[in-house]
């Protein structure tokens, strides 16, 4: 049975029905689609302002790798630049070849590119001497935790280091999802709290923070790279398969087998959360090392960073876990 036409130009074969919609369209017409539903995200939201010097996170993955190109699509239409920060954890035999991806997209689209590395930011700690401190004292599971503080700290840093005014990261609607899941299922009310939103506007001196992919599907995400030829780094991480966000993950696609509005029905579900009063986190203060949010005298990254210098990293993420409202 041939291909049906496609439903927005009427000329060209359906590639492929989008998954939510149904609709048939072309690879053009859907990465037009797509394109125009970032832009929406971003205008309606007021994300990124005209004059905004962005910070991409970029990984070399399929989602930062989709968020840059799109970015550098719209970029004379929001009146933005853009710079790459990318953030070398130190994890042998996958960061290296993800960086390598990163160089060659930073050169085909002529975009600048800082790499930030945690050996330098972070008193010689690479993710690999993270896992080593943690396995020894039977926490291997928590190199995910420590991983995703210390990048969101070096990342910051970056795009300090490149005078930009924003970040964004490639964060989709099924990572959003799996992020709302995993905070049921913790119990932890102070990130669910925090979870809702495009983004977050950059209080006390942090710069904001935006996620402009959060509405679009990792099927989607996946489809536009294949479309737009995009090269990106597709092997998972060595410390993943330990990661609860695993299990969070394989729970999202049962109940989006059953329910496919599953997961934006997860991620409005965090947009429209409200805690009552006496579950409410306290109003952040100051680190009182770094300066950076906190709900405690450490921000989360310190206080890991500290447990790890004292030889105590069990220490470091059972705070964490007890205090789930840290900043940083």
């Amino acid at each position: 049975m041939p291909a049906p036409q496609c439903a927005s130009c009427h000329k060209a074969r359906a590639a492929l029905r989008r998954p939510r919609s149904g609709q048939a369209l072309c690879g053009t017409c859907f990465c037009a689609a797509f394109e125009a539903e970032v832009l929406h995200t971003v205008v309606a939201g007021r994300l990124l302002p005209p004059g905004a010097v962005v910070a991409v996170g970029a990984s070399g993955g399929k989602d930062s790798t989709v968020l840059a190109h799109v970015l550098r699509e719209l970029a004379p239409r929001l009146g933005i630049s853009l710079q790459l920060v990318a953030v070398d954890e130190g994890i042998g035999g996958y960061r290296d070849a993800a960086l390598a991806a990163v160089r060659r997209q930073a050169a085909r689209w002529e975009l600048p590119l800082t790499v930030v590395a945690y050996e330098d930011l972070f008193g010689g700690w690479t993710m690999d001497a993270v896992a080593r401190s943690t396995a020894g004292s039977g926490r291997s599971r928590s190199c995910c935790t420590f991983c995703g503080v210390l990048r969101r700290r070096a990342l910051e840093e970056g795009a300090r280091l490149v005078g930009a005014t924003h970040v964004v990261t490639g964060h989709n609607a099924d990572d959003m999802a799996e992020t709302v899941l995993m905070n049921f299922l913790r119990g932890d009310a102070g990130r669910l709290a925090r979870g809702g939103g495009l983004g977050s506007p950059g209080e006390g001196g942090a710069l904001p923070r935006c996620r402009p992919l959060q509405l679009a599907s990792q099927k989607e995400v996946v489809l536009y790279a294949h479309f737009r030829r995009l090269d990106y780094f597709s092997e998972e991480c060595v410390y993943a398969p330990e990661a609860f966000r695993g299990h969070a993950r394989h729970l999202l696609k049962l109940l989006e087998a059953a329910r496919p509005s599953a997961v934006l029905d997860l991620v409005h579900s965090a947009e429209r959360l409200a805690l009552a009063p006496a579950a409410r986190p306290p109003p952040p203060g100051a680190c009182s090392r770094c300066g950076a949010l906190a709900s405690r005298a450490l921000c989360q990254a310190c206080a890991l960073l500290d447990g790890l210098d004292r030889g105590r990293p069990r220490l470091a993420i059972g705070k964490g876990r007890r205090g789930r409202d840290e900043g940083g």
